[in-house]
């Protein structure tokens, strides 16, 4: 096979939030020379840093991590630039002689990376409007029960505050007349740009249910909520994409006495706890992951090893 055809390596390390990706990864890196891709949605925004865990700067210091801070949080953000972004920088990072490390829990990033995303039509933009101005009327919860009569797939994985999700799976059924769970389903996501071994990090569910509240509560303590007051007199719209996240849209709501705090943070743990769960969902249908606990990551050394290794 020539050179040119041979796919470079990628290892990925993925699961729920809450669970240690961070740490794990720093590890498998500090063993196997090599430096960390972000595949967490979240992260790849500037100044949000407490809600999003991001790897101190100690870390990103200690090991290198790309697609870290790399978009303002009132950008647009998806899995096609992320793909196109971290495609880039893995086959830098392999012309360098390093090993990728792609650690994360957003799913489809870490697929769209991989195996490449399906192609639609492009959005009509009269379409796109009227959902828009659909959100800012009646909001994106009704919009969610409309997506949950029309592609019942796609509503459970997406959240019924995200409205970006949400409308880019409308506009996609207006557009092409399909729903966009088929167009995933078709893509298949089969022909893979890598040859990757896929680790998945799991753990008893009551402990990780523990270590979420252990993490919210750490994040608030930490200044979570100073964090959004400063994101929103910044001048970054309460609705954006970025802003209706996991911990900012509570942060938000409780500053526009939507909730009060104590809500607010009950909310803010039992999201998370449920989006971890959906996490997991994603993950366990990838037959191709081989699954462990944070704390045994070392005994799969042997065997990322052989992968690393071994001349395909």
């Amino acid at each position: 096979m020539p050179e040119s055809k041979i796919k470079p390596k990628l290892v990925v390390i993925c699961g729920p939030t809450g669970i240690g990706k961070t740490k794990t990864a720093i590890e498998v890196a500090e063993t196997f020379g090599g430096e960390i891709i972000n595949a967490d949605s979240m992260q790849v925004y500037r100044s949000m840093t407490i809600g999003t865990a991001k790897p101190t700067a100690g870390e990103q210091a200690h090991i290198p991590h790309h697609m870290v801070d790399v978009v303002d949080p009132g950008d647009d953000f998806d899995a096609a630039r992320f793909s196109l972004m971290a495609h880039q920088i893995a086959h830098d990072i392999t012309a360098r002689g390093v090993i990728p490390i792609v650690a994360g829990g957003t799913g489809l990033y870490i697929k769209a990376m991989i195996y490449g995303l399906f192609q639609t039509d492009p959005p009509d933009p009269a379409i796109r409007r009227k959902l828009k101005a659909e959100a800012d009327s009646i909001g994106s919860v009704a919009l969610h029960k409309r997506l949950r009569k029309m592609d019942p797939e796609a509503a459970e994985r997406i959240h019924a505050n995200d409205t970006f999700r949400i409308i880019r799976a409308l506009e996609t059924i207006g557009t092409t007349g399909q729903r966009i769970s088929d167009h995933h389903r078709q893509h298949g996501f089969r022909e893979s740009s890598y040859h990757v071994i896929k680790i998945g990090l799991d753990m008893e569910r009551e402990r990780l249910y523990e270590r979420i509240n252990e993490r919210v509560d750490a994040m608030i303590a930490a200044g979570l909520l100073d964090e959004v007051r400063k994101l929103l007199e910044s001048g970054i719209d309460s609705e954006t994409k970025a802003m209706r996240a996991l911990g900012y849209r509570h942060m938000v709501d409780y500053l526009k006495f939507l909730l009060p705090w104590k809500e607010a943070v009950r909310t803010m743990k039992r999201d998370t706890r449920r989006f971890a769960k959906r996490q997991l969902a994603w993950f366990r249908a990838d037959k191709d992951i081989i699954w462990t606990s944070p704390k045994k990551i070392s005994d799969l050394y042997p065997r990322i090893q052989k992968f690393l290794i071994t001349s395909k």
